[in-house]
């Protein structure tokens, strides 16, 4: 054979080396996401995740009438009327319609309910029955996390408690900024007319504000709710993919609800209740996939093929 031919095959060779090397470059990172999303899904149902997402979806339902109940005392003691209402219209807003209609109104009886016991007794075990459900979201985060727990039961009930104090406050201060700021606004735009263009902007920018705050607060519970220590790096994946999860999943549920499912014909006098469980158990499901998902990305980090 020519070495001029022997030459040009050989240059051939290369070329389609190189051509089928960026292929495989390009493909790496999809079948390293599929890799990870496979692991976290093996090991989520290997560790019981979607029975703990059941667990996490009762307890938060159990801690909610609770929990708004410490608000609406907590506000009414400062003097702050109506607050706990304004509270728990944040909350709701988003859920898909259907799913807070129903759980809305009982809570509106709830919390519009005249109580003499503000910050006393009866407001102390419905703070400790709100701080379950911060439990049920640890025992989900350690078994997703494969963390064994040493703290003791008191220090974390009281960390648990802490949360849900702080949580309030973080809730409140946020209702009175939604408050006041249309009034600002309002004010603003008469002292210069000017800047009324910019009120979309504004709309925006508090729906905006209201993400950054939930994903602070997943943040704060991936971070010191579980034992052991993780990095912010470590943390965050699971959280943009948990806020995504819960994007779509409530828009899919709210759809499905709205053209297809009937519960009042299935569950009578408990539908709002049962569609409420059901809404719950699926942003469970998307929570602890979120913490599946961290521990899969540690893992595939730690594997001599990924540090190969």
């Amino acid at each position: 054979m020519p070495d001029t031919l022997r030459r040009n095959i050989a240059r051939l060779t290369a070329r389609r080396r190189c051509r089928i090397q960026q292929g495989m470059t390009i493909f790496r990172p999809i079948r390293a996401a599929l890799s990870v999303t496979w692991d976290a899904l093996a090991h989520m149902s290997r560790d019981d995740g979607f029975v703990l997402a059941s667990h996490v979806a009762l307890s938060s339902l159990l801690a909610l009438f609770p929990f708004l109940i410490f608000i609406a005392a907590l506000t009414g003691f400062f003097g702050m009327e109506n607050m706990a209402d304004r509270i728990a219209a944040l909350l709701f807003d988003a859920w898909p319609e259907k799913v807070a209609g129903p759980i809305s109104q009982e809570i509106r009886v709830v919390l519009t309910e005249p109580r003499g016991d503000a910050l006393t007794f009866g407001i102390v075990v419905a703070l400790w029955f709100a701080s379950n459900g911060v439990e049920a979201l640890r025992v989900a985060l350690n078994r997703a996390y494969q963390a064994r727990e040493t703290r003791g039961y008191a220090r974390l009930r009281l960390q648990s408690i802490a949360l849900i104090v702080v949580g309030t406050v973080i809730l409140v201060v946020f209702a009175v900024l939604i408050v006041l700021a249309p009034l600002v606004w309002t004010a603003v735009v008469a002292y210069a007319p000017i800047v009324e263009e910019f009120t979309a902007q504004l709309n925006l920018s508090r729906y905006l504000i209201a993400t950054l705050l939930t994903g602070g607060g997943l943040v704060a519970v991936h971070a010191l709710l579980p034992a052991g220590r993780r990095r912010l790096g470590e943390i965050l994946p699971g959280v943009v993919v948990t806020l995504v999860l819960w994007l779509v999943s409530g828009a899919a549920f709210g759809a499905y609800l709205a053209s297809f499912a009937n519960y009042v014909s299935t569950y009578a006098g408990l539908a709002g209740a049962m569609t409420a469980l059901v809404f719950l158990y699926l942003v469970a499901i998307c929570f602890v996939f979120g913490g599946e998902l961290n521990a899969a990305i540690m893992r595939a980090r730690r594997s001599p093929r990924a540090t190969g």
